[in-house]
């Protein structure tokens, strides 16, 4: 069988007994082409929209991440501040114990020992819960910004 009779047969159809309809081969390659064009056109376009998220989303992370490690520093140096004060109170606390001479100073020592702590624990926690909220806060803005600036070009 030549090439041409596998191409269209005398009766109208393909090598493989399907009717061409009419259609001119020609015609058919040029619509195929422009819609494979047009499909290129598309994904290039797709892909530079994601070139260009992925970069914002990287400038994010990295403000996100300077923010965040300032902010990590300070409560973590806070934890250390805390922690030697309490020590330090602590240590206070057992040498007046050991100087004491009754149980009532005892009683009297771990009574404002206790009342002292109790004082400095909330002071300590307001402090840690006012720098974990600055560290959510300046962790979470760059993110929020980035989402509201995606928002505002989608519309």
């Amino acid at each position: 069988m030549s090439e041409g009779e596998v191409k269209a047969g005398l009766n109208g159809t393909n090598g493989f007994a399907m009717p061409l309809f009419g259609f001119p081969s020609t015609a058919l390659s040029g619509v195929f082409g422009e819609l494979s064009g047009q499909g290129v056109a598309r994904a290039q376009q797709g892909c530079e929209k994601i070139k260009a998220a992925s970069e914002q989303m990287a400038v994010t992370l990295r403000e996100t991440y300077s923010s965040n490690a300032g902010s990590a520093t300070d409560y973590g140096l806070k934890i250390i501040e805390i922690s030697n004060a309490n020590t330090a109170s602590a240590i206070d606390f057992f040498a007046h114990l050991l100087g004491s001479k009754s149980v009532t100073d005892v009683f009297t020592l771990s009574a404002a020992q206790a009342r002292k702590a109790f004082d400095t624990a909330f002071a300590q926690n307001k402090e840690l819960r006012e720098l974990a909220q600055k560290l959510a806060t300046e962790t979470g803005e760059p993110i929020r910004k980035h989402v509201a600036k995606v928002l505002y070009q989608a519309n």
